[in-house]
């Protein structure tokens, strides 16, 4: 189907015949005469126009506008991206043209749609910028162009290029961050902690020749005897150990306090951020990392068995870069028995959740449960308004009434979480934003310490 759009141009046109004939009909024209008038400009704009259509038409078969887009491999949730599309004519003639490309709904887009003139056989760029809001997969149409008629009296409507699919991954700035500070000592600044090693590590790492210092019980005899000269063995840090991710996908988890504009993203988002930086952190620290979620309708879950290596990070978010909080309930004592199947050797068992003072009875018995094999964190996420609440400055009763709830209400939340995890000191209950830098400092706790 030909879909035409008015000029501008032919707009005015018609807009000033309308005036000439009420002006000559004012100063006393005979109706029949504006009548036939009208009719024969009528019939001669037609006659113009259905010409140029089939000029415009043909010139556009003959040799049309093609489209190449520049993407990038994947996008990051909230993170502005410039994207790059080229438009070729290789026609002999000269397009004008309004470009508009169809974005996804689940990107905010600045620049579009733009108005630009392509001479003959030319290329033209042209840059707009699309911002994520949500992660998952994300398509990008055919490119839709208005292009003016050759003698400009219409607008046509023509669909060109192929649609191209994206996929909005959880935002790699704390990792990238991270690892910025790290190489550079500087951990500090972002709250994490950093400790001394404490005397030797306890896996084999190598021999190598005696130096002045190192501890006599440390040489090796056989390798000694067999090279003629001292050899001792070296030892690192306890490696090849797992950390295995427990995350809720349930209704709690669906949390939303407008943080996008921030680049965090949901609570759900936070979690993931929090995720693979601890991820990251673990892998360079030579411990597998896996992940299981829960709380999604039945068959929906996702399972990423543990391993280790520089492309495991990857691929875990290319396992839970689409996931999305569900309206269900989530079921601990079934996650707590399904882990248990699953992964049988002792891990450090990250849970990722949003604890309420009525998921007690159901998370005590599947923390036992887990507690049984591995050791466990348990990570609940707390809402950001009950601060806000709790600190906003008393001018009126209502906001002395919100003050003292909020207060109640978040103690009431401290103690049955402390209650229901036993009062275990590795467990966090945090804001969603220090999140990340909290399971890092209890990582290296733990590792410092020994317990796995």
């Amino acid at each position: 189907m030909l879909a035409l759009i008015p000029s501008r141009a032919s707009v005015l046109a018609l807009a000033g015949t309308a005036l000439a004939s009420a002006a000559a009909l004012l100063l006393g024209a005979p109706l029949d005469v504006v009548t036939w008038a009208c009719a024969g400009l009528a019939g001669v704009a037609a006659v113009w126009v259905a010409l140029d259509v089939w000029l415009t038409l043909r010139a556009w078969r003959r040799t049309p506008l093609r489209t190449v887009r520049a993407l990038p491999d994947a996008l990051a949730l909230g993170v502005p991206r410039v994207l790059k599309l080229t438009l070729v004519n290789d026609s002999a003639v000269r397009w004008k043209v309004a470009v508009f490309d169809e974005v996804d709904p689940q990107l905010s887009f600045d620049g579009l749609p733009q108005r630009v003139t392509l001479p003959a056989r030319k290329k033209l760029e042209l840059q707009y910028s699309v911002t994520p809001q949500r992660r998952g997969p994300v398509q990008l149409g055919a490119t839709q162009l208005r292009l003016r008629s050759r003698g400009g009296s219409v607008e046509l409507l023509r669909t060109v290029g192929n649609a191209q699919r994206l996929h909005v991954y959880p935002n790699f700035a704390a990792v990238a961050r991270y690892a910025w500070l790290a190489g550079d000592r500087r951990l500090a600044s972002i709250g994490i902690k950093t400790y001394p090693k404490r005397g030797m590590g306890t896996d084999f790492k190598q021999l190598a020749d005696y130096r002045p210092g190192n501890p006599i019980r440390h040489i090796d005899w056989k390798a000694t005897l067999r090279h003629g000269k001292p050899i001792v063995r070296e030892f690192q840090d306890e490696r090849d150990q797992r950390v295995i991710f427990l995350l809720d996908c349930g209704r709690r988890m669906r949390a939303d306090e407008g943080h996008l504009g921030s680049r965090d993203g949901s609570h759900f988002d936070q979690a993931l951020n929090a995720l693979m930086l601890l991820s990251y952190v673990a892998l360079k620290e030579g411990d597998e990392v896996g992940a299981v979620t829960f709380g999604h309708a039945p068959g929906q879950g996702r399972r990423f068995a543990p391993r280790k290596g520089s492309a495991t990070l990857n691929a875990l978010m290319a396992q839970l870069y689409d996931v999305e909080p569900s309206a269900t309930h989530s079921d601990y004592l079934a996650a707590a028995e399904e882990l248990l199947k699953v992964q049988p050797k002792r891990a450090l068992v990250i849970m990722l959740t949003n604890f309420r003072d009525e998921d007690a009875a159901e998370l005590t018995p599947a923390l036992k449960l887990l507690r049984s094999r591995h050791l466990v964190l348990v990570a609940s996420l707390r809402e950001r308004v009950l601060r806000e609440l709790a600190t906003q400055p008393i001018v009126a009763d209502r906001h002395a009434i919100e003050v003292a709830t909020a207060h109640l209400f978040t103690q009431a939340r401290s103690d049955a979480f402390a209650r229901t995890t036993g009062h275990d000191a590795l467990s966090v209950d945090v804001e969603p934003d220090a999140l990340a830098v909290a399971l890092v400092n209890r990582y290296h706790a733990v590792k410092r310490a020994g317990l796995l």
